[in-house]
């Protein structure tokens, strides 16, 4: 097991640590408090492959696939703009979010996911059949989502 003291990074949240006698310890501690800001209440604007033209301090998306520009390489991490520049966390297993673009929670289990809403029954003869198939497609999203245990 390592000693904590010569780590320099948290295992969790990636917040950096303090040495004793260490010079300029704000910068590690204003860089840890922009990474608490940004995970506490976790909420993104969007899911973006690109860098929006002009973010707001303290806004924070969901870097999509094949990300460009400054996200380039940041595939599935957060990226809170803080202070004038991006601010880069990479999810960990029971991150979960809120997506104002869409009012959908997010849940990270290795990768990033979402409840899909299950196609209605249309037409048939047996409505019993049917009402069987939704609601296990209902059951499965609701699995899929993490709102209840897989098996």
């Amino acid at each position: 097991m390592s000693d904590p003291l010569f780590d320099s990074r948290t295992a969790r949240l990636d917040l950096p640590l303090l040495f004793a006698g260490q010079s300029q310890k704000e910068s590690y501690v204003n860089e840890s408090f922009a990474r608490i800001d940004a995970l506490l209440h976790a909420a993104v604007e969007a899911e973006l492959a690109a860098p929006p033209a002009s973010p707001q301090d303290g806004q924070c998306w969901l870097v999509g696939a094949a990300p460009s520009g400054a996200w380039t390489g940041r595939s599935g991490a957060l990226a809170a703009f803080q202070q004038g520049q991006w601010l880069f966390q990479a999810p960990r297993d029971g991150l979960r979010l809120l997506n104002r673009a869409t009012g959908q929670e997010l849940r990270y289990r290795g990768v990033w996911q979402a409840a899909l809403r299950p196609a209605l029954p249309t037409g048939g003869t047996i409505v019993d059949t049917q009402s069987r198939a939704t609601i296990a497609a209902i059951i499965d999203a609701l699995a899929a989502a993490g709102i209840i245990a897989a098996q």
